[in-house]
């Protein structure tokens, strides 16, 4: 005769089974163990001596009196600086230096229990910094300056100033691969850099200081870009770079200064494409924001001539700045009859931060692939009221300007041009791919 285990005793078992892996789950976490490998990954490039960072989080001593305020921080994912919405839109990135829900648990867990520091034999070895840290894109293969400073004086209006770089020194053609522009002196007074490319014999650019194709744009928070594999922006033998720099008075004369880095593909070699980045999508002066408003929308549109690859997106606005969204609007397939347009939303911005103009970098397998004829549609949100911290006076109606009290409203975007045979490609590679991963991502 079969005997049974009393009900009771499965219950208790049960119940047993359960604290035992509850108390697995809530074990305090320490610094040594949990979080120093955490601070090393996502947070130690910038919060290091010398570098952007408020405050140090190399050792346990310098991060432990900031325990609080790191658990606040990412809990309301202010920190690391990534800002793209988490439910709509592409998810998969290159440079997505955002915390997993676990990480960000394991460091509420640690600073709930006392932010304890734990057995010094299970820290990680110190990560060591080199040169290539200096520079997010790694080491580059050429460095310049501006010619010489710019000195911003204590009590100024804001200035923007068109300056030359020191040469080159390219004797041949050669293509880029990845660009980073940093402020090295000054930063405070350094609000953005817009940089420009001017050939060799296009006498107008020399003397007005304005190249004639976009380089690359600095603004607070952006680190650069790393063209994908295949891909280079060109620039000629004995090219100029111009920039026109943005500058704002700190009440303190203080001297600027910003460098350029760029990677070079060897010399000799073409890229299968050559890469793009330009703002789109801009309002141009249709920008009207009453005071006290919020949820203000304005929207912008660019049209892409050509079949192309899409591969990074940074929103760029000012301080009443809210959300962006960009989406993509394409042409019917058929001109036979009248019906929607399809779109897609690409990615979102929800809360848009000033301070951190993060460039957001598709992984290979996601970057929209897109038909000639495709509308990038930006849609840009606005905060004019006293509820947006970084408003400096909700009382006054926004227009359209450089200032940082004014309003801007574009993308950054960077892109490659297809053949229309190189797009059929691509989308037949594409939806192979998809259907080997039972996913579906922008390809048209």
């Amino acid at each position: 005769m079969r005997t049974h285990r009393p009900l009771y005793g499965l219950l208790a078992l049960a119940a047993l089974l359960s604290a035992a892996e509850s108390g697995r789950a809530q074990a305090p976490a320490t610094f040594t163990k949990d979080i120093a490998p955490i601070l090393q990954q996502n947070c130690q490039s910038c919060h290091r001596p010398g570098q952007i960072g408020p405050m140090s989080l190399l050792t346990y001593q310098e991060a432990r009196p900031w325990a609080r305020s790191i658990k606040q921080q990412v809990v309301e994912r202010n920190m690391p600086p990534w800002f793209i919405d988490r439910h709509i839109g592409i998810q998969k990135f290159k440079n997505d230096i955002s915390l997993t829900e676990a990480q960000i648990a394991t460091i509420s867990r640690w600073v709930d229990a006392g932010a304890p520091e734990g057995d010094p034999k299970d820290a990680p070895k110190a990560r060591v910094f080199d040169d290539s840290d200096r520079w997010h894109i790694g080491k580059p293969d050429v460095v310049v300056t501006l010619k010489k400073d710019l000195i911003v004086k204590a009590k100024q209006p804001d200035a923007w100033t068109d300056l030359g770089t020191e040469d080159l020194g390219l004797k041949t053609d050669r293509y880029v691969t990845a660009i980073e522009i940093k402020p090295i002196k000054g930063f405070k007074v350094i609000h953005h850099a817009t940089s420009t490319l001017a050939e060799p014999d296009d006498e107008e650019a020399m003397a007005t200081m304005k190249g004639t194709s976009n380089l690359e744009e600095y603004a607070v928070g952006k680190y650069g870009n790393i063209f994908p594999e295949g891909t280079g922006m060109l620039v000629k033998a004995g090219a100029k770079i111009f920039v026109n720099l943005h500058t704002h008075a700190v009440g303190e004369e203080t001297a600027g200064n910003i460098a350029w880095g760029l990677k070079l593909l060897p010399e000799g070699t073409k890229p299968a494409h050559v890469m793009h980045s330009q703002q789109l999508g801009g309002p141009g002066t249709d920008i009207d924001i009453p005071p006290n408003q919020k949820n203000v929308r304005v929207d912008g549109y660019t049209v892409f001539t050509k079949p192309a690859v899409i591969t990074s997106y940074q929103a760029h606005m000012h301080n009443r700045g809210q959300a962006q969204c960009v989406e993509l609007i394409y042409p019917e397939s058929t001109q036979s009859r009248v019906g929607n347009a399809k779109t897609e939303t690409m990615s979102c911005v929800d809360r848009f931060k000033f301070d951190w103009h993060v460039s957001y970098e598709y992984a290979d397998e996601v970057q929209p692939i897109i038909p000639a004829g495709t509308i990038l549609h930006v849609i840009s949100l606005y905060d004019n009221t006293a509820g947006n911290k970084f408003n400096p006076d909700p009382s006054n109606w926004i227009g359209p300007g450089n200032r940082t009290i004014d309003e801007m409203g574009f993308a950054w975007i960077d892109w490659y041009d297809l053949t229309d045979q190189e797009y059929t490609q691509a989308v037949a590679n594409r939806k192979t791919l998809q259907k080997k991963a039972g996913t579906q991502t922008a390809a048209r």
